[in-house]
């Protein structure tokens, strides 16, 4: 599960990244279907990259880029209306220096919206301070490795929004029963605005969240 077109807004003509893209599916869609002036998929994976390219290579409107997200936000200032993480690069980078480089990245007013986990995926509850935990991973060779992973409590999510200069529209929990009858998968989808916008801007905007979930 991740953020749709509800959550996303009316992106036709606005300028969209999403953060840890993988093989660029979501956001070739949305390059497609959405009409956009442009979607760029961030990835840092080099594997990921060229199976996007093999891909999506050809989608007008889709940029595809191999770049470190933080590091890639921030070199961008003021070029984005809407950032989505589907599972990806909000859980997988530190969001102390993520959200920040997200507000840079954006324009005011604009909007970042992603999902994560609830809880751990053994069942145990999120954490309730910005800790990651460590994730077993195989790299492409096949040889074992380790990744960082935030699950944080939502009121967590919602602190550092805040003081990355993020005003919090939507928080909510979603829950779905394991198809095997296993533990139940909590996700968190988180929609916030970053400040700055005129009055004006943000009553639009605030309007056009409304209409659309």
């Amino acid at each position: 599960m991740g953020p749709d077109e509800a959550l996303l807004g009316d992106v036709a003509g606005r300028d969209v990244a999403e953060l840890g893209a993988g093989s660029a599916r979501q956001a070739a869609y949305l390059a497609q279907v959405m009409k956009p002036a442009r979607v760029i998929a961030l990835d840092s994976s080099a594997t990921q990259h060229a199976r996007s390219a093999s891909l999506y290579g050809n989608v007008p409107r889709l940029e595809l880029i191999q770049a470190d997200a933080a590091t890639y936000l921030a070199e961008h200032p003021d070029s984005l209306d809407v950032a989505y993480s589907i599972f990806g690069a909000v859980d997988f980078c530190d969001p102390e220096t993520l959200l920040p480089a997200v507000a840079v990245a954006l324009r005011p007013g604009g909007r970042l919206v992603f999902s994560t986990l609830g809880h751990y995926s053994n069942g145990a509850p999120p954490a309730t301070e910005c800790l990651p935990v460590d994730v077993p991973m195989r790299l492409p060779d096949g040889s074992p490795s380790t990744l960082q992973r935030w699950v944080l409590d939502m009121p967590v999510w919602e602190k550092l929004l805040d003081g990355a200069g993020f005003d919090l529209v939507v928080s909510d929990t979603v829950h779905d029963l394991a198809p095997d009858g296993g533990k139940a998968m909590t996700t968190c989808l988180f929609v916030a605005r970053k400040r700055g916008a005129t009055p004006e801007q943000a009553l639009v905007r605030d309007e056009e969240q409304r209409a659309e979930i």
